[in-house]
This record gives C-alpha cells, structure tokens and sequence, in this order.
C-alpha cells in the first residue's frame, strides 16, 4: 500500500480533464447483447471487434492467450502463445489485424518493466518492454492510434491517470522508454455499480477507439468517457471535453470496445456477467469535435475542481486515509493471481 506522501507526490502536472459531460443530449441506455458463460473466460478485461466477431482476454494468465467469442458470447476459439505474461490488462487491434496485449498491470508497484505483447495474424509474439521516467505504475487502459501509436492510461486511486507513450521506435525486446505526454483528471459520478463503489468512478479500467481512430474512449468502473479525435490525435483529443456514457450495474467493468459502426461494447470480471451496446456512441462523440481544446501541457489544477497553491487537489484528511485504504484493497485483492 502506498503511503499518503507517497500518493500525493504521485499527482503529476500535464493535460488536466475531469469526466463530466459535454454533450447536452442523454445516451442510450445500455442493452445487454449476451452474457459470456464460459468458465474459461472468467475475467475479462479486454475486449475488441472486427465487425464480425470480438476478442477478448482474461485479466492476468500464465500465457498469451485471446478468446474469439461469437456475437452470442460463445467461444469460438482460443488464440495461443507460450509467450508467460505478468499480468494482461487491456487489448487493441491495429487495422492489420495484430492484436496487442497490454501486459502492464502492477498492483504492487515493483515491476522494473512493463511489456505490449504484439499477436499478429499468423500467430507469432513480439515483445516489447518499457520503462517508465517516473517509476513504476498500474496501468490496465491501451488505446492504439491510427498510425498504432500505443499510449498507456494509468489507474491511480486518486482518480489523477497518467498519459504515456513510447518516446522511440518499439525495441523487440527492449526497452523502450516511455514519456509522459498529459494527465486526465477524473471524479466520481455517483453511477451505481463496480467492486469498490463511488470511488470505482474514478479509477481507469480499459480503453479503446474507433477503426479509424476519430474517437477514443477511456473507462472506469462505471462509466466511459468519449473523445472526439478528428485528426487521430491522441493527445489533443484527450485536452477535450469528453462525452460521459454511464455503464451502470456492472459487477466489475473493464472491457471496452468499439464496433466498426460506433456502436460502444463494455463488459467486465466474473462468470456470467453480459456484454452491453451503446448504439450510436461514437456518433455523440464526433459532434464535441468543434468544441476548443482544454489548457495545454502544463496546466494545472482541473476546470471547477478546488487546489491548493500546488495545483493539487484539496481532499479532507479522512477522505485521503479512505482511499490510501482502497489502494491497498484493490492491490491485495489481486495478489492470488501473481506468481512473480
């Protein structure tokens, strides 16, 4: 568990958003399309589409390992590799089919390195190690641009996500150094559902973007944010007001995705929990695209949000003890599922 000093030196400057939303129109609800029985897949954490069926991986594994489920949520097939991963947390699609698995889950804050384990289309691994400038992070949020760029989000208990990206050409097997390029600021919603209530609201879980990189959307583990990004840019996408899409009543959200149609697919942890469609979600995205960026990298604080003379967050003393505690919950829990 990480000590209250140790959080607050955490709180990084960069590119500052909070989570509510922009659009003054209401998404669509959530309808659930099939719920996933397997027992193989018992928690999943990552989840794509193309167009006629979706990948999905469980968080965790003792190999690379991608379940292609049909749309009634069965399994079809199992995509192996002997490849021994840490800890799997998220995964993408490039547009030539390499499925990218981003093993980048540190609970404990004591990996030197973090990896993208890169399946292609043939079945063959390529490694990729990184490093951090900064330390180590938990990371469980891969979004891939469309030149497939990948930046790393972070899950930091504080709700304060760092944004990384590759500051070379990806080494196989590396490293490659990462560079910090913006911070996003979220906070809780009050949107019911996740493992650790209102404080899930504000802890990133997932990402993912539409087939041709115009809109990017990051989640916890009740809601999704939505980024109109009209040139492909990640970063100034993620300086917009995003569009917020509740997920409500998931047991524990992780997995997010897009259809090829911009229709928003989420789904999480535990047997028999269901994947959801938002139709029609990128579409409220793209609408925001004319709204100015926020402040640059650099800015400090958040827009509406209290800070001190530092520009960070004011919190109640009790509040901070609350969620240093949810820090250590969230990390403790997963340790059964760590070898290494």
């Amino acid at each position: 568990m990480r000590t209250v000093g140790a959080i607050a030196a955490a709180i990084l400057l960069g590119t500052v958003l909070t989570g509510p939303a922009a659009a003054a129109e209401t998404p669509p609800v959530p309808e659930t399309l099939c719920t996933v029985t397997d027992p193989r897949v018992d928690e999943l954490s990552g989840l794509v589409s193309d167009g006629e069926q979706w990948y999905g991986i469980n968080d965790g594994g003792e190999r690379v390992e991608v379940f292609v489920l049909g749309r009634d949520c069965a399994v079809r097939k199992v995509l192996t590799e002997g490849t021994d991963p840490y800890d799997v947390e998220d995964l993408a699609r490039a547009p030539d089919g390499t499925l990218w698995l981003s093993d980048t889950g540190d609970n404990r804050a004591d990996r030197k390195t973090v990896a993208l384990l890169a399946l292609s289309p043939q079945g063959k691994v390529a490694l990729h190690r990184l490093t951090y400038p900064d330390g180590p992070h938990d990371a469980e949020a891969l979004l891939l641009d469309r030149s497939g760029t990948p930046y790393l989000i972070t899950k930091d208990v504080l709700g304060d996500s760092k944004v990384y990206r590759p500051a070379a050409p990806l080494a196989s097997p590396g490293p490659t150094p990462l560079e910090k390029v913006g911070s996003l600021k979220f906070e809780t919603t009050g949107t019911p559902g996740g493992p650790v209530g209102s404080f899930g609201s504000a802890l990133v879980t997932g990402a993912a973007s539409t087939v041709d990189g115009t809109v990017v959307a990051l989640r916890t583990y009740t809601d999704a944010y939505l980024y109109a990004a009209p040139d492909g840019d990640v970063v100034a996408a993620l300086r917009r007001p995003p569009v917020r899409v509740p997920l409500p009543g998931e047991k524990q959200g992780e997995a997010l995705a897009f259809e090829p149609d911009g229709t928003l697919l989420s789904g999480g942890e535990g047997t028999g929990q269901p994947i959801r469609a938002v139709r029609g979600a990128a579409a409220l995205a793209t609408r925001t695209a004319a709204t100015p960026p926020a402040a640059p990298a650099g800015a400090t604080g958040a827009p509406g949000a209290e800070t001190d003379g530092a520009g960070l967050p004011v919190l109640p003393a009790a509040g901070i003890v609350l969620v240093v505690a949810l820090g250590g919950w969230l990390g403790v829990s997963k340790l059964r599922r760590r070898r290494r």
